[in-house]
């Protein structure tokens, strides 16, 4: 069938279908997903999966939920905000909100569930302490990016290859974080009543406590039980009836013990004690891993204790073994062959390799040191800042004549900051309005709530703009700016970057935050799309997980790595409240990073300008960086559809 619009009061769900001989299979995000989607019995989506050849889903019927409306759709008939982003993807009722990625859909699923049932207490506990399960984008987070692209990948990679001797590094490092103790918010009493529970065992395993031993037996305190705490304090959570809850108090004895000294507690699932969303996405993907593994190279399982642990109490999770059963998975408790680890080397067993490994990154002692030696080195080589002139200093859009919903005013935000809002929009609208030709997709990178967006969708009426954000509440604010102002030319995607592939003419960011800016120009250069994009907060920029940094060769030939972090670290020290030669040297640090970001693109056929916004005194992170491609300087020619700024 095509899918042309979205079903009346229902959110429309596409799931990716690929192929393995010809024949269709689901990939493991497509399994995820069909898996929370039975486990919380949701029915708020009609769900479509998307062939990219001519197929029927009637082959896969035995992993798809009874209970769910599915339909065939075929890839050129998606929607073309679907379209432009990885699967998975929803989108809603209006059509104009897509959500995609796997963490983004998966936490929606769970939100849309608990809004139409809000007794599911089970359901939203998915998304753990404070609701945060997940949520840090996996650009940033090795956590997120482990759990939402490092496992399923691996096992994907796994299953085509058929590499079974080789466990994968991302299989090794989930078993490495499920081997380390946990923290858990408010766990002092669960780990004194551990202490008590080991004390009480030791006792009747003492020669005087042995005649005591079938009373304690009898009284519920097995050595069998005792190690268990952090089961039963986990299922206890999930309100199952057959595990009895702990309720006896302490002696004084035990309530004595410091907390540092009391026992540690165990991982009982994935994220800590308590069943989450990452246990939803990984068991799927260990699901396969291990069936693959016992058909072909059981004797590997012995190197994967903790796994096994976990993946066992999993199945313990009342709705589980339900769920999986309802998508075509037969659950079962691997045995591992014995194994002797003593006498082994490293090299012979790869969770020791990985935890020499990173004992190895951790003794790295960070570069401590000020900017000035640096400054002087890049110097030494000719490389000093340059700031090109603004060709429009004094060009300003007619706020007093725009309606309200346009102007930064709403929220908290007090006049004087509303104020220099305003003066960052002139600056990067004058530069997309210099840059745009009636017909481009200009994309609203880091949107927020739609500043910027929503201000160009206003001004450039013959242009799409689309803004893209991987925080919901912002981005469903800015979806009801837009529909106050009737805008149709406008389109709204929570994901992360790397989860929108669509093609667009024109990128624009308003202080994207560290490694943002640098992904932001990334997404823009693969496109061959335009750039003005202003930075913000410099000192984050090491905490990348896909860049390496500098990023040019002239800077990588001058400094380590360590010296571009003291530049970045530098570089956010322009608060006005600082002392002005402080403010300057970060004003200089600014100019360098981004030089080195300038100077990357430009080895990609860009001309890139680094600019100061006007008036400075607009943000503290007032630079701008404005890109094109000039194999794409012909397309540019024609009439704007605005009038253009008057550029000196």
């Amino acid at each position: 069938m095509k899918h042309t619009d979205a079903q009346q009061g229902q959110a429309s769900l596409f799931l990716e279908v690929c192929s393995l001989n010809e024949e269709p299979r689901l990939p493991l995000h497509t399994s995820i997903v069909l898996f929370l989607l039975s486990y919380s019995e949701c029915k708020s989506f009609k769900v479509y999966l998307v062939f990219t050849k001519p197929a029927s889903s009637q082959s896969l019927k035995s992993q798809l939920p009874e209970s769910l409306d599915v339909c065939d759709v075929q890839l050129e008939d998606l929607p073309q905000l679907v379209r432009g982003c990885r699967l998975p993807a929803v989108l809603d009722e209006t059509g104009m909100l897509c959500r995609a990625g796997l963490a983004v859909v998966l936490r929606h699923i769970i939100n849309k569930t608990t809004d139409a049932d809000p007794s599911r207490n089970d359901v939203l506990a998915l998304l753990g302490f404070k609701k945060t399960c997940l949520k840090a984008c996996a650009e940033v987070s090795k956590w997120t990016r482990l759990c939402e692209i490092g496992v399923p990948s691996a096992v994907e990679k796994h299953l085509q290859n058929h590499q079974y001797q080789q466990l994968p590094l991302s299989i090794l490092t989930l078993e490495q974080r499920l081997a380390e103790p946990v923290k858990v918010h408010n766990d002092d009493k669960i780990r004194r009543q551990k202490l008590q529970q080991q004390r009480q065992k030791e006792k009747n395993q003492s020669p005087e406590g042995q005649g005591n031993a079938d009373s304690d037996t009898q009284a519920g305190q097995s050595p069998q039980v005792c190690d268990g705490l952090e089961l039963k304090a986990a299922l206890a959570m999930l309100s199952v009836d057959s595990v009895p809850t702990l309720t006896t108090r302490e002696n004084s004895e035990i309530r004595k013990v410091k907390t540092t000294d009391l026992p540690p507690l165990e991982h009982v699932f994935a994220e800590g004690l308590y069943f989450t969303l990452t246990d939803v996405v990984l068991l799927p993907c260990i699901y396969q891993y291990l069936s693959s593994l016992q058909a072909h190279a059981a004797i590997t399982l012995h190197k994967l204790p903790h796994l096994l642990r976990w993946y066992s109490r999993v199945q313990e999770v009342p709705g589980v073994l339900r769920a999986a059963k309802d998508c075509g998975m037969t659950l079962c408790i691997p045995e591992a062959p014995p194994s002797n680890l003593q006498g082994q080397s490293a090299e012979d067993h790869p969770t020791i390799q990985l935890e020499q490994e990173q004992q190895e990154m951790a003794t790295q002692l960070p570069f401590v040191g000020g900017p000035r030696p640096t400054m002087t080195k890049l110097k030494e080589n000719g490389i000093e800042a340059v700031f090109a002139p603004h060709p429009c200093p004094d060009w300003t859009l007619p706020w007093d004549n725009l309606p309200e919903a346009i102007n930064p005013t709403e929220g908290k935000m007090s006049n004087i900051r509303a104020v220099r809002k305003r003066q960052q929009l002139n600056n990067l609208v004058a530069m997309v309005t210099e840059l745009a030709r009636p017909g481009y997709t200009v994309v609203d990178f880091c949107s927020g709530s739609g500043h910027v967006g929503i201000v160009l969708a206003h001004t450039l009426p013959d242009c799409q703009v689309i803004l893209i954000e991987n925080k919901e509440e912002s981005l469903v604010r800015a979806q009801s700016r837009s529909a106050e102002l009737g805008l149709k030319n406008i389109g709204f995607i929570q994901a992360n970057l790397d989860y929108f592939t669509g093609p667009f003419h024109i990128g624009v960011a308003l202080h994207a935050c560290g490694v943002a800016t640098d992904m932001v120009m990334e997404h823009c250069i693969q496109a061959g799309a335009a750039f003005v994009i202003s930075p913000c907060c410099y000192g984050f920029v090491p905490n990348a997980i896909k860049f390496s940094f500098p990023r040019s060769k002239r800077f990588q030939e001058t400094l380590t790595y360590k010296e571009h972090m003291i530049l970045c670290r530098f570089a956010d020290q322009t608060a006005v409240q600082l002392p002005p030669e402080r403010r300057l040297i970060g004003k200089h640090c600014m100019g360098l990073v981004d030089l080195d970001r300038s100077w990357a693109a430009e080895t990609h056929g860009y001309s890139v300008r680094v600019m100061t916004m006007e008036p400075e005194s607009c943000s503290p992170k007032n630079n701008m960086l404005v890109g094109r491609w000039l194999q794409k300087s012909g397309l540019e020619d024609g009439a704007s559809q605005v009038e253009a700024p008057v550029c000196n």
